[in-house]
């Protein structure tokens, strides 16, 4: 068992979430991710990352049903996320999506729904619909519109807290001109390689936070390079690691934690699980974050590559000016 809990960040809503959160994306389904959450719990994990895209919502739902059971937390203890997924943007299906995912998990609300991505597929359940050629068909429906539905899953009170995931700065900025509910997080891309610093200021001065996803760089991404950096084995993050006497791992974590974002490193592996969580015990300088940061090579490893065209994408070829 972990000896705390996570500390909590406070939303611009004046709702919290724990700092430390374990993501769900590439569990597979089935007893792995079950298991995973269950051990999680009992960690000390209380901040659980899924999406509808993920396809493992059921089993995630009934490993926190079984722990509320089991008396081991209460529902009120826990903060879990979920998206609303590309192919489901139109205002219409908005609910009808939220819904699906509370079924799926066997909850009566969410903590936190985000759009997963700001641009749309073509609607359906083909959540990545392509033609005869292997191109994705696009729908012309505009987040902002979008997230106007997203704002009425609070005011029904389906979900506690909305945010977004993977917009740039310009697209937020587009969502807070129209916004009656701002968001409360942007959950992005992060690792020394990428640091988001530039979008971290610009989301920190509009009262928005960062969640950071593949905080350890998707090592176990299907489409990983042999040339492509390993921050787990980088020298200079283990020159950092050896000095704390922690693991690369663990100094990832950290170097985002200590920069005020939140983050959920990925892991069904029990072992790592509880190492990524025993991260209270220490704490990085200014020093070891600006030597971290200097591996900044915008080395972007999660593109969804089937959208890399839509108008929308943002960074794809129509945000190619665009610097954060």
């Amino acid at each position: 068992m972990a000896s705390k809990l996570a500390p909590l960040v406070k939303f611009n809503n004046g709702l919290t979430c724990p700092i430390l959160g374990l993501g769900t994306w590439q569990a597979e389904s089935g007893d792995d991710v079950y298991r995973a959450i269950c051990e999680a719990i009992d960690m000390g994990y209380r901040h659980i990352d899924g999406a509808y895209f993920y396809d493992n919502e059921k089993e995630v739902g009934q490993a926190i049903r079984d722990k509320i059971q089991q008396g081991v937390v209460k529902r009120e203890d826990l903060f879990v996320t979920s998206k609303l997924w590309n192919t489901y943007h139109r205002p219409d299906l908005v609910e009808k999506m939220a819904k699906v995912s509370l079924s799926l998990l066997g909850l009566e609300y969410l903590d936190l729904y985000l759009i997963h991505w700001p641009m749309a597929y073509k609607e359906g359940d083909n959540l990545i619909p392509l033609d005869a050629n292997g191109k994705c068909y696009y729908s012309d429906v505009d987040y902002v519109d979008t997230w106007k539905a997203m704002e009425n899953l609070v005011e029904k009170g389906l979900v506690k807290s909305i945010g977004l995931s993977n917009f740039n700065s310009k697209q937020i900025d587009r969502v807070l001109g129209i916004a009656k509910i701002k968001p409360v997080t942007n959950q992005v891309e992060s690792h020394p390689c990428l640091p988001q610093t530039k979008l971290f200021e610009f989301c920190k001065a509009r009262g928005i936070t960062i969640t950071a996803y593949s905080p350890l760089g998707s090592p176990a991404r299907p489409w990983a390079k042999p040339e492509d950096p390993s921050l787990l084995d980088d020298p200079k993050i283990k020159a950092v690691a050896n000095k704390y006497k922690k693991t690369t791992a663990q100094v990832l974590i950290r170097y985002h934690i200590d920069r005020g974002m939140i983050v959920i490193p990925k892991s069904s592996n029990p072992k790592r699980m509880l190492e990524n969580f025993s991260i209270w015990d220490f704490t990085l300088t200014k020093e070891d974050v600006a030597d971290i940061s200097t591996l900044e090579c915008n080395g972007r490893f999660v593109l969804e590559d089937e959208g890399l065209d839509h108008k929308d994408h943002p960074f794809g070829v129509h945000a190619k000016d665009l610097e954060f």
